[in-house]
């Protein structure tokens, strides 16, 4: 007779009171149940079963069959069956429990109980060929695989597939899907093999359908909910990640809710409950809180206890910001504390202790705060270590600590070191200078431990932008060059607006001296244009090459001085085919300022600037100042003479959850040395010229704001009538000239988005500019056309009131001044031709003359425009907007809706801008 696992799992489960009997014994028949009587008897003793004595066996023999990749030896030794030991029926069902427990086995079957020849009939757990994942879109199998435990080539087990159905669907409840169903499915092969597939069935994401809250008296539910993270599924969030249900988040949203109420002074305020349903087709959830308000707090008396003898308790009580009669709030709470620890560091006391002792008076709902500063000793700094840079050199990061081993602790100083290695850019973001406990109370240890990342950049680039439509790009730079802080970079840009190639070298410290040396060598190629219509035409191009050579040195802290050198050629010049008559610049094709620009010139300039730098950070600063003063001065040689001043100052303030607000101005001024004798000319050339508009003033177009020409052309014939002037701003030739003076204001919020979006590198910000571009001289008319006059001998108008102008004649000579003439088209041979001839014909330039036709004259006309010199004016322009900073793939990229709300005639406002590819 054999015992197998299926019989043997039957019988475990019998109730207790029923006598497991040895094999082949059987049991006596159960009385019939009496009848039960009316009265019930008194409960009499129920009486045991007896046991029958187990039959204790040897065995003589044992031998495994069905065993196929598995040894016999290695089944047996899960059981304890030995041949010579005894057993009994219970060794048998613990051997069984003991093979179906190993996971090696899907059946286990022992025979031969008694003879005592054990036979352990087995049969194997099949191995996996494959696990598949079927009906999964929204989680790579990749990433399923990763978290399950079932893989190829291991044992199946039926416990196995449930723990891993399980894992999946954790999963999926990790993304919000709660609708998410697994069902596993076996398909056997040969051999022994199987294959393992879970269909899974995603569903949609369950949402937040409904937020309620119970018991909140004060402030709405609409308030409330929006301190949370979470938010409802609607169309206001239809962009926000955070609508769907996640247990770690309604946690959170409970601690918001806390800290809000805590800030608006109610120190009860608790939440009671917080409990998430489920709906019945497990697409969506309901929130339910239920909150105690509480009553609302005010600050009481407010004393600052200090058993540091350098603090006056009284005088530090009354810097504090939180007064008494305020409305109790939590936050200031903190920020108290804070103030008092950074001041207390600020005398040395590095582990200053500042706990606030609360007294809650229930009656006078006030809330008395003592704040406590523990005794503490004076800190002085044992070592600064440094860790963690394999590359950047120690001495790098030691000279910009603004403390030294053994110095006294000081806070202000230590955050500055923090700020000035951050603004290096070597190391990780929000990198901090940790705190530890020297050798001795009075001892600190300042531990800069370092991150390292990439400080070379090599960038292969091409993009479009509004500004310099196609652009292709390339350039490499080492911000750290041999890990000493040095800075070496090369680059070469090509665009329809510029060209340019560029090599840098900057020595931060020369000699490890606090001196900065930078020189750069330059060649760039800069096409000026406007445009006609659609059409974008090349005004002007300046080619210049050149060095410059800067040095800056450091007079306190804050400020530095800094000179410069700039030597440079520039080249103008302009499209002869197109502004050019008889090889002469033409002002009536190019325009006054054009032509008097044209030509080489060296520039050697030398430079003075005074900087102010407070900054956190040099690269995204959201706290501080930076404000910069210079001078240049051209004329040390060379070939222009001018001086000309500038200023920029930018101010930033954090305002906490990630906002950052900032304030910038600038402006400059140039003078002229040069005198002219003209009086229409402009001795500050159009070159060397201020310009705004985009891209630091958004709202309009490049060059759009200041002193202009706007060439407006005539449709129609005048002496039919039909001549008006051209209204379409975009069919204007638009020549802006720049000016003298300019400034440039602007505020910006800079706008906090999720981690995501902040992962991505999105900066979006919401701003409004002012600013003005002005001082040039008017270059007067450039050409004077003859007026037609009416029957009554005045001079006649147009339907729009512009005079009514006559094409003026442009007769055309040769290259000695001989007036050339065109050959009638009657004459047989010549016609069509030019000759210097006004009757007949000559082949060469002057030459004798053959034949009778009469020529006419060789004009050209110029057809009638009209000039107006306009926004030559100081009056500021103002623009409000959005935008979105974008660190892509392809490069910086810049996105700009603006509205200009104040311009001047002949600005040229643009809504929207961008700019991808190249540095904005």
């Amino acid at each position: 007779m054999g015992v197998s696992a299926k019989t043997l799992l039957a019988g475990t489960i019998l109730s207790a009171g029923v006598a497991v009997m040895p094999a082949g014994a059987q049991t006596a028949p159960a009385a019939p149940p009496a009848v039960a009587p009316t009265t019930a008897p008194a409960a009499a003793p129920q009486s045991v079963p007896a046991v029958a004595p187990q039959v204790q066996r040897t065995i003589r023999s044992l031998r495994v069959e069905g065993a196929q990749r598995l040894e016999p030896e290695t089944i047996l030794s899960y059981t304890q069956l030995r041949v010579g030991s005894s057993y009994t029926n219970e060794t048998i069902d613990q051997a069984i429990k003991d093979l179906i427990a190993s996971d090696l086995l899907a059946d286990v079957e022992i025979q031969g109980v008694e003879t005592g020849d054990i036979i352990v009939r087995v049969r194997e757990n099949p191995i996996i060929n494959r696990v598949i994942f079927e009906g999964n879109k929204r989680l790579k199998s990749d990433k399923i695989t990763k978290e399950v435990k079932l893989a190829p080539r291991q044992i199946f087990t039926r416990t196995a597939v449930r723990a891993d159905v399980a894992r999946i669907v954790e999963l999926y409840r990790r993304q919000g899907r709660f609708a998410a169903e697994i069902e596993p499915k076996m398909v056997m092969l040969d051999q022994n093999r199987v294959d393992v597939i879970f269909e899974i069935r995603e569903g949609p994401k369950s949402k937040v359908r409904q937020i309620n809250i119970i018991g909140n008296e004060v402030f709405s539910d609409g308030k409330l909910r929006g301190e949370m993270a979470t938010k409802t599924s609607s169309l206001m969030h239809i962009l926000s990640s955070n609508t769907s249900y996640d247990q770690d988040r309604m946690a959170y949203d409970q601690q918001k809710m806390r800290q809000f109420y805590l800030t608006e002074g109610y120190a009860d305020f608790r939440v009671v409950s917080a409990v998430a349903e489920l709906t019945p087709d497990k697409k969506d959830f309901i929130i339910t809180y239920v909150v105690e308000e509480g009553p609302r707090y005010k600050f009481g008396d407010i004393s600052v206890d200090s058993a540091i003898r350098d603090f006056d308790d009284k005088r530090m009580a009354a810097s504090l910001s939180i007064k008494k009669g305020d409305w109790y709030n939590a936050k200031a709470v903190e920020d108290t504390v804070e103030g008092l620890s950074e001041t207390a560091g600020l005398f040395g006391y590095a582990f200053a202790d500042v706990r606030p002792e609360f007294q809650r008076d229930r009656e006078s709902l006030t809330m008395s705060l003592n704040f406590h500063i523990a005794e503490a000793n004076r800190t002085y700094i044992e070592r600064i270590e440094i860790t963690g840079n394999t590359q950047t050199q120690d001495k790098v990061i030691r000279r910009e600590m603004r403390v030294a081993e053994g110095d006294a602790f000081n806070t202000f100083l230590v955050k500055r070191s923090q700020d000035r290695i951050n603004s290096l850019g070597f190391f990780q973001d929000k990198f901090e200078i940790e705190r530890k406990e020297g050798s001795a109370p009075d001892r600190i240890v300042l531990s800069a431990n370092v991150e390292e990342r990439a400080t070379g950049e090599l960038t292969l680039s091409a993009g479009f932008s509004s500004l310099e439509r196609f652009i292709l790009q390339a350039s490499i730079r080492q911000r750290n060059f041999r890990g000493k802080g040095q800075t070496l970079s090369a680059s070469v840009d090509y665009s329809s607006y510029s060209k340019s190639v560029e090599l840098g070298f900057t020595e931060p410290y020369l000699f490890d001296k606090n001196v900065a040396l930078g020189v750069t060598l330059f060649r760039r190629d800069f096409n000026a244009f406007n445009y006609i219509g659609s059409d974008r035409n090349t005004t002007y191009s300046q080619i210049s090459t050149g060095a410059q050579v800067v040095a800056g040195v450091p007079l306190t802290e804050y400020w530095t001085f800094s000179g410069r050198y700039y030597l440079a050629q520039d080249d103008v010049s302009l499209n002869e085919a197109t502004f050019y008559t008889d090889g002469v610049c033409d002002r009536v094709k190019a325009g006054r300022y054009y032509c008097d620009a044209v030509g080489k010139r060296i520039t050697s300039l030398v430079g003075l600037s005074l900087i102010y730098d407070s900054l956190n950070s040099r690269l995204r600063p959201t706290r501080g100042q930076r404000v910069v003063l210079g001078a240049d001065f051209a004329g040390l040689g060379g070939d222009v003479r001018y001086a000309r001043g500038r200023f920029n100052a930018n101010k930033y303030w954090g305002l906490g959850s990630g906002f950052i607000f900032s304030l910038a101005a600038e402006g400059g001024y140039i003078h002229s040395f040069e005198k002219s004798r003209d009086p229409a000319v402009d001795t500050v050339r159009i070159t060397d010229r201020f310009y705004l508009g985009e891209p630091q003033f958004r709202g309009f177009d490049i060059r759009g704001v200041g002193p202009r020409v706007l060439r407006i052309r005539y449709t129609g014939d005048p002496k039919l009538g039909t001549q008006a002037l051209i209204t379409d701003r975009e069919q204007f030739q638009d020549d802006a000239l720049g000016g003298r003076g300019y400034y440039l204001g602007k505020a910006e919020l800079e706008i906090p988005l999720g981690a995501g979006a902040a992962e991505m590198g999105l900066r979006p910000s919401i701003f409004i500019q002012t600013g003005a571009l002005w001082n040039v001289r008017d270059p007067g008319k450039t050409i004077d056309f003859e007026q037609l006059l009416g029957p009554d001998g005045k001079p006649a108008v147009n339907a729009d009131g512009s005079p009514t102008l006559l094409p003026k004649d442009n007769l055309i000579k040769d290259s000695f001044g001989r007036q050339l003439y065109l050959v009638s088209g009657s004459d047989p041979t010549n016609g069509g031709s030019l000759t210097t001839c006004q009757v007949g014909y000559s082949p060469t330039s002057g030459g004798p003359c053959a034949g009778t036709s009469i020529n006419a004259v060789y004009n050209i006309p110029t057809q009638p425009f009209y000039e107006q010199f306009l926004g030559n004016s100081a009056r500021p322009r103002l623009s409000i907007g959005a935008g979105v900073n974008w660190n892509s793939p392809f490069g910086p990229l810049r996105i700009d809706v603006s509205k200009a709300l104040l311009t001047q005639p002949g600005d040229d406002p643009k809504l929207f801008t961008f700019n991808v590819g190249t540095q904005f």
